[in-house]
């Protein structure tokens, strides 16, 4: 049984506002969710009716469409999953939805290799790949870098739409340091990736600096559809994170020419994957290269320099090349009672 366009925006509204904790949810609640949903996707101004809901939570808890969702209504009210974990996005889709996607990726072959499709191959060749795999699980033909333990990337898209609509957003999010989750008003306003792992740049209301969230430590969040939308002035969102690598700066933080060696065994490796795109090729000999970047000073960078242990020689910023001094020299600290470590640990 395919699903249509608009019957496949009620199922994912629906599940929204079902496994969402912040609030409890009357049929009512969910109808003028849904139609708020239409109206902003499709330009839907009739709404949708009282019987067109209850006919969509009854399919859901049906297995016609292989959802089978725990609903059920808490104190004659309330609708809600009484498994807290499910979501009808975890359920595998069927044949007939995995033939349709097959056409539409048909389609996007068809012009991939366009200039304006060229950022668009890795993505159809995914696609393709996990279509195939769906049909095929013991053929796979490519790999893709990935981390199957990372969580929060079922936050993706929901927090995709959000920016895209302008939608304030109540955010649950424990950090590294944290001993607790906190909750706070957020405005969203662009989505990072950084080796695999995501991440959200917001501004919370009442705060004054941008914040950079880890979409792994956010705990749940849900759309604020009575609080404005408040817009960041004077940041131009699209090169903000031009000057750096990683995620890590301050509104602030200004790139600094940063002068790297590199020995001779690696310099192929780095003059062939730069740094970053701001590297400039200084000079190059029987030693090895020298190169230029500018960017900001930051987490990242150390890590990135560390990587390369001995065969990386910062030559300036000097702070810069004081930090990575004294962290090497920790490091193999770490190793001066190496051998007593082994009696101990075997």
């Amino acid at each position: 049984m395919s699903v249509n366009k608009l019957a496949l925006i009620r199922y994912k509204t629906i599940d929204e506002c079902l496994k969402n904790r912040f609030r409890k949810w009357s049929l009512d609640d969910i109808i003028e969710r849904v139609a708020n949903t239409l109206y902003e996707y499709e330009g839907i101004t009739s709404g949708v009716s009282k019987r067109t809901i209850q006919a969509d939570i009854q399919l859901m808890r049906s297995d016609k469409l292989g959802y089978n969702a725990p609903i059920v209504v808490t104190d004659k009210k309330f609708y809600g999953y009484s498994d807290p974990a499910y979501s009808i996005t975890k359920v595998p889709i069927n044949a007939g939805d995995v033939d349709k996607m097959k056409e539409i990726v048909g389609l996007l072959k068809q012009f991939n290799g366009f200039n304006y499709f060229d950022e668009m191959s890795e993505v159809i060749t995914k696609l393709e790949n996990n279509l195939n795999k769906s049909a095929h699980p013991d053929q796979n033909f490519i790999q893709f870098e990935g981390n199957k333990q990372l969580r929060g990337l079922e936050h993706l898209n929901p927090l995709y739409q959000a920016i895209l609509r302008k939608k304030a957003l109540l955010i649950e999010y424990q950090s590294f340091k944290a001993q607790q989750p906190s909750r706070n008003v957020y405005y969203p306003y662009l989505l990072k990736e950084y080796r695999n792992r995501w991440f959200l740049l917001v501004h919370a209301r009442g705060g004054k600096a941008l914040i950079t969230m880890a979409l792994d430590r956010i705990v749940d969040f849900q759309e604020l559809t009575k609080e404005a939308y408040i817009e960041y002035k004077g940041i131009d969102f699209d090169r903000y994170f031009d000057d750096l690598l990683g995620v890590t700066k301050s509104e602030k933080d200004r790139a600094q020419k940063v002068v790297l060696k590199i020995n001779k065994l690696n310099a192929p490796y780095v003059l062939t994957k730069p740094l970053h795109h701001s590297q400039q090729l200084l000079s190059q000999d029987e030693d090895g290269a020298v190169i230029r970047i500018d960017v900001v000073l930051n987490f990242e960078l150390e890590r990135e320099i560390l990587g390369f242990g001995e065969c990386m020689k910062v030559l300036s910023p000097r702070n810069l090349q004081s930090r990575i001094k004294k962290r090497l020299e920790s490091a193999a600290g770490q190793y001066d009672n190496a051998l007593q470590s082994q009696v101990i640990y075997g």
